[in-house]
């Protein structure tokens, strides 16, 4: 996993309520098992005609959003069912950072666990982050997880809080499987005693 530090980029602005996961990556898109691949995929049914034809006029469709590694998102983002490939969706279409005023439970977890940092900031914040967007030009926010700190599009620093665990991972790039290999030594060693090894 790649460990993020800091991040400053293009923000989009997503101003919807109750985004879910089906949304965000449509069923019928999960029979692949890789992460990568799936950006093209996000917000595939609002984004296409059945025939699968561009319609045009998604908020993430604007060309001042392009490129954009942060989103600013309406409360309850993620909610629905646990597919976790939501998050791989928004990573391989280029998000690194969600800020929004609530989140899915279980999205929130799987996006910490491929490290997209989610971040929980109260609603009247993320409509001020919002309007400060310049939609004509695009703006950029930077996120600093060591520090805890958003530098706002109008230059504002307002301090988020995260989990001490899931800031730990992000920050050295530990996906499950990483924080286990800290243990390698006392693994071997238990399998060394148990006659495991």
């Amino acid at each position: 996993m790649k460990a993020f530090v800091r991040e400053t980029g293009r923000v989009a602005v997503l101003d919807r309520p109750d985004v879910d996961t089906d949304q965000i990556v449509p069923k019928q898109f999960l029979k692949r098992i890789d992460r990568v691949g799936f950006g093209e995929f996000l917000f595939y049914d609002l984004r296409h005609d059945p025939d699968g034809s561009h319609i045009g006029g998604f908020p993430l469709d604007r060309p001042e959003f392009a490129g954009a590694s942060v989103l600013l998102a309406g409360r309850n983002f993620g909610c629905g069912s646990s597919r976790e490939h939501a998050a791989w969706a928004l990573q391989d279409f280029g998000f690194d950072v969600i800020v929004a005023p609530s989140f899915g439970d279980i999205f929130r977890t799987n996006a910490s666990k491929n490290g997209l940092l989610v971040i929980q900031l109260p609603e009247a914040e993320v409509k001020r982050m919002m309007e400060g967007v310049d939609l004509d030009t695009g703006s950029e926010m930077t996120v600093d997880l060591e520090r805890r700190v958003i530098t706002a599009p109008d230059g504002r620093e307002v301090p988020f809080e995260v989990d001490d665990a899931v800031r730990h991972r992000l920050l050295h790039g530990l996906d499950e499987i990483g924080l286990t290999l800290q243990h390698e030594d006392e693994i071997a060693a238990y399998e060394h005693v148990h006659g495991i090894a």
